[in-house]
């Protein structure tokens, strides 16, 4: 995609760039990458609109995901690829031509500043936010395939324990679609530890189509690769983000063993400081 002529640049030179490498040198054959990782709206989009109170709330973010995916790429050292805009300006866990990309409504919240943008607006939105992040973690990849084996992906994503007044049961999910190789070891870890209700292809289906950036750069690739859902209550606060890179972090530790992944021996122990 190209810069549309006609239009200013969505993102001002002081504000961040479309994402973020966090441990950009970890030497793990891993890559991690958390999607909606940012509720941060693009100063020229005024918010889309919005009031403060709805982009601190889940349509505008992953509650949670970040923290413990930064986390986890300490525990591994592994790099980990972050959007640094909400998904509400552009979800980069979709394609630009799905009609989910840029929501005009997002459960029940009217988006004001999504409603009947040409498509020049929309092909901005995709060039400033969407091709750079989705450029970054095909970089990632190609630099591990380039020095050691093709890496395996690992996507970190939040979901709400209610949705449409049902209460969701489970406490973390693992999505998935053909390939087995950390996905069923990953879940038998995981339910090893009492009480833990896991989610196979729950609260979301990786066969669903929804999974953008697992499907192009890791499942076309044939490399490892799962999609972890937590619930959003578990991880909002520091510690619960704590406790959570720790469960999950135990437990990729069996999968990548089981699918002999090196890294998974060198693994650290802890989830470090918060972050």
């Amino acid at each position: 995609m190209t810069p549309h002529p006609a239009l200013p640049p969505l993102l001002a030179g002081d504000e961040p760039p479309p994402f973020e490498i966090a441990n950009a040198a970890g030497a793990a054959p891993i890559v991690f990458v958390c999607d909606h990782a940012s509720n941060r709206v693009p100063r020229a989009l005024r918010r889309l609109g919005l009031a403060a109170a709805p982009l601190r709330e889940h349509i505008a973010w992953d509650i949670g995901a970040a923290d413990v995916a930064r986390r986890l790429a300490r525990r591994f050292d592994a790099p980990l690829a972050l959007t640094n805009y909400s998904r509400l300006v552009i979800d980069c866990n979709r394609s630009p031509s799905d009609p989910t990309s840029i929501p005009a409504e997002s459960d029940g919240i009217a988006v004001p500043g999504n409603r009947g943008l040409s498509p020049g607006l929309r092909l901005q939105r995709a060039d400033a936010l969407f091709e750079p992040y989705q450029d970054a973690v095909a970089r990632l990849i190609a630099q591990k395939a380039e020095h050691g084996p093709p890496p395996a992906v690992i996507s970190l994503h939040s979901f709400t324990p209610v949705f449409q007044r049902t209460r969701r049961p489970w406490h973390v999910g693992v999505l998935w679609n053909e390939d087995r190789r950390l996905a069923i070891p990953l879940m038998d870890a995981l339910a090893r530890h009492p009480g833990l209700a896991v989610g196979d292809n729950e609260p979301y289906s990786a066969r669903d189509g929804v999974g953008y950036t697992i499907a192009t750069h890791a499942e076309r690739a044939a490399l490892p690769h799962v999609a972890l859902e937590i619930r959003q209550d578990l991880i909002a606060t520091a510690s619960g983000a704590d406790t959570w890179a720790g469960i999950v972090g135990e437990a990729l530790a069996a999968a990548f063993a089981a699918a002999g992944i090196a890294a998974a021996r060198g693994a650290r122990a802890g989830t470090g400081s918060a972050a």
